[in-house]
């Protein structure tokens, strides 16, 4: 292939069941509010069956991310490992006809495919259950030269992070992205998830990446401080573009001495506050790929959170072009 990507995602492969419940539910079977838990096979098969009545779709945060960025109208790619199952020729299946360019093969042998138990309680809030399964086997091999430097941004998903062949195939593409000239994206995905690499992360921002994506928790802990102020003066003081989620406080976008705030778009009711980064992050790289201005970036971002958080499940139910 010889097409220019805008934006090439690299992350986990997951089908989605989400559920509604409520907070005895999560009390009942030990979930922390908010967060992302990983399981094993068993434990998912298990809370499958505890689960209400659910909605299946393909998910995983940088694949939902690349599905909007294509719903912008900007050309997006995906890496990501699933097994020759059931789940796997769904996900395939999913991306491809959303206008996703998805050339990784299914894997034979070993894990299943990952899948993600969502629960959302009533205030909208999702609390997510994942069992990793064939995404563990993301490695260096997976990433292609070619790919990566057709890419105009190459965007890492922080959950990925958990895996270790994944963390060498992240430094594998930022090398190709880097000799190419072109971008690198992290997004932390999860508070959690930095209390784990909280080290790692901070060591790959100032070596391999130029834009950031966190919400408030995320780059409170980044920073281990509980100062929204205080974390923004030290992402500024990283050689990155940063975009900073604060619900219904909108977004802070920083690069170097400039500061944008940027206000959330209203919405009637939150009904899933499943994927609202990651769409906003589509919007926000839909805005950069096509030469926009910081804060029209940002108005990008809110527009496509706003409509994600009105319905339930993580991928746009509308074209998101037609929001701008």
């Amino acid at each position: 292939m010889s097409d220019k990507i805008d934006v090439l995602g690299i992350g986990n492969a997951i089908v989605d069941v989400i559920a509604r419940a409520d907070e005895d539910f999560l009390t009942k079977h030990d979930m922390p509010k908010g967060g992302m838990t990983l399981i094993t096979e068993d434990d998912a098969h298990k809370l499958y069956g505890d689960m209400g009545p659910g909605i299946e779709a393909s998910g995983g945060s940088a694949a939902n991310t690349m599905a909007g960025i294509a719903s912008f109208g900007s050309k997006a790619g995906f890496v990501g490992t699933v097994r020759d199952d059931q789940l796997g020729e769904v996900f395939s299946h999913d991306i491809r006809s959303i206008g996703v360019e998805f050339s990784s093969q299914p894997l034979k042998d070993g894990p299943a495919t990952a899948r993600c138990l969502i629960f959302v309680t009533p205030d909208g809030e999702r609390t997510m259950n994942t069992y990793l399964g064939a995404c563990t086997q993301l490695g260096p091999d997976d990433i292609v030269a070619d790919q990566i430097s057709r890419a105009s941004i190459t965007y890492l998903e922080g959950y990925l992070w958990d895996p270790p062949l994944a963390k060498d195939a992240f430094v594998k593409a930022s090398g190709f992205a880097r000799s190419s000239g072109n971008k690198v994206a992290l997004t932390l995905s999860d508070a959690f998830c930095v209390g784990r690499y909280r080290d790692e992360f901070r060591n790959l921002i100032t070596k391999e990446i130029d834009i950031l994506f966190a919400n408030e928790a995320e780059i409170l802990s980044l920073y281990e401080t509980e100062s929204f102020d205080d974390a923004l003066q030290a992402v500024k003081g990283e050689n990155v573009l940063a975009a900073i989620t604060r619900s219904a406080a909108g977004c802070v976008i920083s690069d170097g001495d400039e500061i944008h705030v940027v206000s959330a778009e209203p919405v009637d009711k939150v009904v899933d506050a499943t994927g609202a980064g990651d769409q906003f992050a589509a919007g926000f790289l839909h805005g950069l790929a096509t030469g926009k201005p910081l804060a029209e970036c940002g108005r990008f971002g809110s527009l496509a959170a706003a409509e994600i958080i009105s319905h339930v499940g993580a991928r746009p139910e509308i074209e998101l072009k037609s929001l701008i």
